[in-house]
């Protein structure tokens, strides 16, 4: 049995549903690749067919990819909301686009086995043609695993070492391997995954910016990272994946690099500010987290992402509470028209 725990090499990037894009800026002199726009439909505070619709809108408008959540309550606001199920809601989705990658940001660790997670995963790329992509992190919703009777684990390290372990099985399993492993938190007999998934290699994005165990699971396993964050925060994070990298002998570049921010576009962000408070409302929340929020034209969110363009992320996510807004998810390429590549 060969074990595939070394980093992997050249992986498809996750923004698009071609196996064969290359890396963005590849060729010496070469014009750099579209940046690319994900959408992060919230699924809290929502029905399945605005959900479905709102994905729908995002393929005809351009956009690369398409992800939710994976939590059992909602998590701004009051926790009673409706909220819809993650992989379910990928699956879905899956038949019914034609170009979207299709994934989690992120799938929480904590909810299964990596076999079953293996198995959903590989279904999802089956059912959607080659376009899944694993999303996974190490969980921190506490009150969701106390509500359902999830082992949230006795510390942060200690799911996160879970993490890492997942992420390795996972990879085995993907590539085809027959595993058989005993380890801190997992057992596998002779362990298979089939069918295989559609895409030769299905990427595995790690969500987190951890400094010490995250951050060094990504650098180790991952094909895609995904942070979010001030400029500033988020430069810190990217100087420790580097020393992570640098430490285990990977080549970064070899990482998407993914960042996310709620964005709602208008022509004067007076009417964004005002878009955005009816949203909040509906969520029964104050705001998306401790992030920037983007709020304006398509001129003013591009010159607020051009900065984390250049640090080398080139997939950006975007936050999007229920009711998604059709006039961010219609007007999404004027923000990639002015950015690098557009």
């Amino acid at each position: 049995m060969t074990s595939t725990d070394d980093a992997p090499g050249e992986a498809p990037r996750i923004g698009t549903g071609a196996s064969t894009d290359p890396a963005p800026g590849n060729a010496v002199g070469a014009r750099p690749a579209p940046v690319r726009f994900g959408a992060q439909l919230w699924s809290q505070a929502t029905s399945w067919p605005d959900f479905r619709d709102a994905a729908l809108a995002a393929e005809a408008a351009g956009w690369d990819s398409v992800w939710t959540w994976d939590h059992l309550l909602a998590i701004f606001g009051p926790w009673e909301q409706p909220i819809l199920e993650g992989w379910l809601a990928m699956a879905a989705l899956g038949p019914i686009t034609h170009r979207v990658r299709l994934g989690l940001m992120v799938g929480a660790n904590t909810f299964r086995n990596p076999g079953l997670t293996a198995k959903v995963a590989t279904t999802l790329d089956q059912v959607s043609d080659g376009r899944a992509v694993l999303g996974i992190g190490g969980a921190w919703f506490e009150r969701e695993h106390d509500a359902f009777g999830i082992d949230f684990g006795a510390r942060v390290g200690e799911r996160l070492d879970r993490l890492d372990e997942a992420v390795m099985l996972l990879r085995r399993l993907l590539d085809g391997e027959r595993v058989t492993h005993e380890g801190r938190f997992y057992t596998f007999h002779d362990a298979l995954c089939e069918p295989r998934p559609i895409q030769a290699h299905m990427p595995i994005l790690v969500g987190g910016s951890g400094p010490t165990k995250t951050l060094r699971t990504v650098a180790l396993r991952a094909d895609a990272w995904n942070t979010s964050g001030h400029l500033d925060e988020v430069r810190e994070k990217l100087a420790n994946l580097d020393r992570h990298c640098n430490e285990v002998g990977r080549d970064r570049s070899e990482i998407e690099l993914t960042v996310s921010f709620p964005i709602i576009l208008r022509d004067r962000w007076a009417d964004a500010e005002s878009a955005w408070a009816e949203r909040m409302a509906h969520n029964g929340a104050t705001n998306a987290g401790p992030v920037p929020h983007l709020l304006g034209s398509p001129a003013e969110a591009a010159e607020a992402i051009r900065p984390f363009v250049e640090l080398g992320f080139r997939t950006i996510i975007v936050r999007l509470p229920d009711p998604h807004d059709r006039e961010t998810i219609d007007r999404i390429g004027e923000v990639r028209a002015l950015l690098p590549g557009g």
